[in-house]
């Protein structure tokens, strides 16, 4: 029997669905939505479904979806007879996935979880399995797809005490969602007893955001790019976030002129406020969204442009982790970002003191000589001075962090064998779908 307060939430939301479409053109005009494909949102589609079995997965924005690309081309390369529909929730994550995803992979937005809106997507899209990635709880959607019968995964998750709290107040509706999932598998101790709090049988733990090949890039970009350094040394500040570009910058401003720094914001549509910023400290930049190229004169290259991370890791002889020094700048902690993203390309990489998101990976990774730890910039030139000093110490602390990174990424195969039963099964050899 379903708990009293998830029947007041599906009538709530049933009453405010024909709102939605307002809300989110709203959404629409401030940029947060995609206007031409804002009725995905609604669980309306121009897109076919095609014949046959169907597996869906679903991420919110860009890490979580990018965490989901290597299952998707495990299932793409290992079961071609299913479809593959992917979702997500933001504009910036669509664009990515528009230029990462496997040929024959369908991307959706994710639908509003209305009643209604639920059933249209379930009528039209009838997945199989569902596969949702770190902290997705979406009570109308869980509960009408495992109605209807659908094999329902959380792989990767993270979930907040924050979460756990309020789910607190109602015990029987969170255990009610938690026995929805067939697997429930997160990503670290910390959120597998959090899970286990609301109701949740814990399978395994995996992080997917730990498997994964290297990042792909424009090698034609990649040689334009390189012939206009020439031999100067480059360090690349990727991630970044507010506060931590100029703080950056004034740490390294301290090594040899020729070196040149690369700044990747998290969030490239600050590039105008980083922009502002760098001219007022009177710095020579380039913007790689209005097509300047690196000069000699160039201090610094502001890479405000989507999905190049990997171009710009393998220009780097030293990578800084951006979104790891909040707290030292008397900021609101970030949580850090994934350093095995330089690290399968044996790039050098520093972090600073937060590294919360990646506690785990970033000890492994340092513990095996891959990643050094610093308090703060004020100690960057300290420690990034003597790796462009001495490549080939630079090069070899790179190799570990390469090794590291791959002993890290086994998880692929642990999640695929805890997948396998809950697909549909495989058609007989030669066989067509």
């Amino acid at each position: 029997m379903t708990p009293l307060p998830l029947i007041a939430y599906r009538l709530a939301t049933r009453a405010l669905e024909p709102l939605a479409p307002r809300l989110l053109d709203a959404r629409a005009q401030k940029g947060k939505e995609d206007p031409v494909r804002v009725d995905e949102r609604l669980g309306y589609t121009r897109a076919e479904r095609p014949g046959g079995d169907l597996v869906w997965l679903h991420g919110v924005s860009v890490g979580e979806t990018l965490s989901l690309l290597p299952l998707v081309e495990r299932f793409v390369k290992t079961r071609p007879d299913l479809t593959v529909l992917v979702t997500s929730g933001t504009v910036t994550s669509a664009q990515i996935l528009a230029e990462r995803l496997p040929d024959g992979v369908i991307h959706q937005y994710a639908p509003v979880d209305g009643p209604g809106v639920v059933e249209r997507f379930l009528d039209h899209w009838r997945p199989a399995l569902a596969i949702f990635v770190e902290s997705e709880l979406w009570p109308n959607m869980l509960l009408e797809a495992h109605r209807r019968g659908v094999k329902l995964a959380l792989v990767s998750a993270r979930i907040t005490e924050k979460t756990v709290d309020g789910w607190g107040r109602f015990p029987k509706s969170s255990r009610a969602l938690m026995n929805t999932f067939d697997r429930v598998l997160p990503q670290d101790q910390v959120s597998a007893e959090r899970l286990k709090r609301l109701g949740a049988h814990v399978d395994e733990l995996i992080n997917l955001k730990l498997a994964g090949e290297p990042l792909p890039h424009d090698a034609a970009a990649f040689s334009r790019i390189s012939e206009a350094i020439g031999d100067r040394p480059v360090v690349v500040a990727a991630s970044t976030h507010e506060g931590e570009e100029i703080a950056i910058i004034r740490a390294l401003d301290k090594l040899p002129d020729r070196a040149c720094l690369i700044l990747l914001p998290r969030h490239p549509d600050r590039a105008p406020a980083i922009a502002a910023a760098l001219q007022a400290e009177g710095f020579a930049f380039a913007m790689r969204s209005r097509g300047e190229s690196i000069g000699r004169d160039t201090d610094i290259y502001l890479a405000d442009t989507l999905n190049e991370m990997g171009l710009f890791l393998r220009l780097a002889d030293v990578v800084v982790m951006g979104g790891s020094f909040a707290p030292a700048l008397g900021l609101a902690p970030v949580g850090g970002h994934n350093p095995l993203e330089p690290a399968r390309l044996a790039r050098p990489t520093i972090s600073g003191p937060d590294a919360s998101n990646w506690a785990t990976v970033t000890s492994s990774l340092a513990e095996a000589g891959g990643l050094i730890l610093v308090q703060g910039p004020h100690e960057l030139a300290g420690v990034v001075a003597p790796l462009l000093a001495d490549p080939a110490a630079a090069k070899a602390m790179g190799e570990r962090a390469k090794r590291a990174a791959a002993e890290a990424g086994g998880g692929l195969d642990r999640l695929w064998s805890l997948l396998t039963p809950l697909m549909p099964s495989a058609p007989a050899k030669g066989m067509r779908r």
